[in-house]
């Protein structure tokens, strides 16, 4: 059974060590390629230098006039000094006649003795590659011609191993420590970068800690010059101010809910009271009692407001979708509600779509969000002009509710949607829960809709409800 480990690594070692490890993988990758590429390009290097040299002996040998010089270091004709050099070792030479018997060596030791290999001598190349001696090791030996007059009398051939070669202390010296300074160089940079990254992170994150415990009181600063960085800190800041709002407006909508629910429930009860106790009598006490029953008519409607905003926001209400006609629909509600009114001063006028529209609505909950935009822009005008226009495109058909009231005022507009907010003079005019907005939006996205605020100003406010045509 396996325990799966939960511990967290903090950002820049996490990030630092995964970096590190896959820089040195791949300087190493880069270290083995550089070694191999060092050791072929030392090789041919001083097989050229070896080249050169050998040719260099013969030419030598070609002015001394004999084929048996001196091979002492700086005589003419002999081995060229060190310096002249780029060799780190001393190679083996031997100067030979043209059937390859050797006439003279610079060391009594090598891989030939007294006699070089035929194949090598009869060879056309100048450079071959030969395993010699008991431990069959890898050699290069090079040769150049002694030639007088056209016609070659012998040859000088050098020799040396694969091993020594290739053997460079200095430059592979360097390269180590180049891979080595690469290495914690980009490992410095990438722990500089990872730690300038996790700062505003850590600052978040501290800050959402903050957020979480109740306190919007954040300072996140915004002067961070990585575009992505300062989105994040920006938007959290925005989110912070927008959760501070609407926790403050929670705050004060839920005691003006509170209040809504208990000035009915003070007012029954204090009417029943009086009639119980016989303060009133006769026509006064059924006053009372139809005060009472008007009163628990606005509460059971705020109750069953209530409940219908819960339905609709845990989906739990289904839809009865059928195909009306929307002329004839807008006008029955419209006809309806003008006849339930009892203020005489509210002139309501329809302009319906110049072409009967068939759509897909559940008519009773289209007849809610209109009878509550209605209600809603009553309020709003109290004497004046409601104004409801029908109209279409190909894809969807919209019914704008004006009305020519005081507007809302810009500051508040952004929250008119909000569930239980109520506008400043609203809410100390009309009784009410603030969520006959809210509600009439869900319903509206429920048909595949949308309800929104189209305009408002002092001159008026209309409220736009979009559906899709069929």
């Amino acid at each position: 059974m396996f325990i799966k480990n939960n511990k967290r690594i903090p950002l820049s070692r996490y990030w630092t060590s995964r970096y590190l490890v896959t820089l040195c993988i791949g300087l190493i990758v880069i270290a083995c390629i550089s070694a191999v590429w060092i050791r072929n390009t030392t090789i041919d290097n001083r097989i050229h230098i070896m080249k050169l040299l050998t040719e260099d002996m013969a030419n030598r040998i070609v002015s001394t006039g004999e084929l048996r010089p001196p091979l002492g270091r700086g005589v003419p004709g002999g081995f060229p000094d060190q310096r002249w050099m780029d060799l780190e070792s001393d190679p083996f030479v031997y100067i030979a006649d043209t059937d390859g018997q050797v006439v003279s060596s610079n060391r009594p030791m090598g891989p030939f003795d007294k006699q070089l290999n035929v194949d090598v001598v009869q060879s056309e190349k100048t450079v071959q590659k030969l395993q010699l001696g008991l431990d069959s090791n890898n050699f290069y030996i090079v040769k150049a011609p002694i030639a007088v007059n056209d016609n070659t009398i012998g040859w000088v051939v050098m020799i040396e191993s694969e091993e020594k070669l290739a053997k460079v202390n200095r430059e592979y010296t360097l390269l180590i420590i180049m891979i080595i300074s690469l290495a914690l160089l980009g490992w410095g940079a990438i722990y500089l970068l990872t730690k300038r990254l996790a700062r505003p992170i850590q600052e978040v994150a501290q800050a959402a800690k903050q957020v979480q415990e109740g306190d919007y009181r954040i300072h996140l600063p915004l002067n961070s010059k990585e575009e992505e960085v300062y989105e994040l800190v920006a938007s959290f800041k925005e989110m912070t101010n927008r959760l501070e709002q609407l926790e403050s407006l929670r705050t004060e909508l839920l005691a003006g809910v509170t209040h809504e629910l208990k000035t009915p429930v003070t007012s029954i009860s204090g009417l029943l009271q009086a009639v119980n106790d016989g303060v009133v009598s006769g026509d006064e006490a059924k006053e009372f009692l139809k005060i009472s029953l008007k009163e628990a008519t606005k509460m059971q409607t705020m109750v069953e407001d209530l409940l219908a905003f819960n339905s609709f926001t845990a989906n739990a209400v289904p839809l009865t979708m059928v195909k009306v006609n929307l002329n004839d629909l807008v006008e029955s509600i419209v006809c309806q509600w003008k006849v339930s009114q009892e203020d005489e001063g509210i002139k309501t006028t329809v302009s319906l779509a110049e072409t009967d529209v068939q759509i897909e609505v559940d008519t009773i909950r289209f007849e809610q969000i209109l009878v509550n935009l209605l209600n809603n822009a009553k309020q709003a005008v109290q004497e004046g002009d409601i104004h409801i226009s029908v109209n279409t495109d190909p894809q969807a058909v919209y019914m704008d509710i004006a009305d020519n009231g005081p507007g809302i005022p810009i500051q508040e507009q952004a929250f008119i949607f909000e569930r239980f907010y109520r506008g400043e003079e609203k809410k100390y005019k009309h009784r009410g829960l603030g969520l006959g907005l809210s509600l009439s939006k869900m319903i509206a996205q429920a048909m595949k809709g949308d309800l929104f605020l189209r305009q408002s100003n002092p001159t008026g406010t209309i409220f736009r409800i979009r559906l899709p045509r069929e």
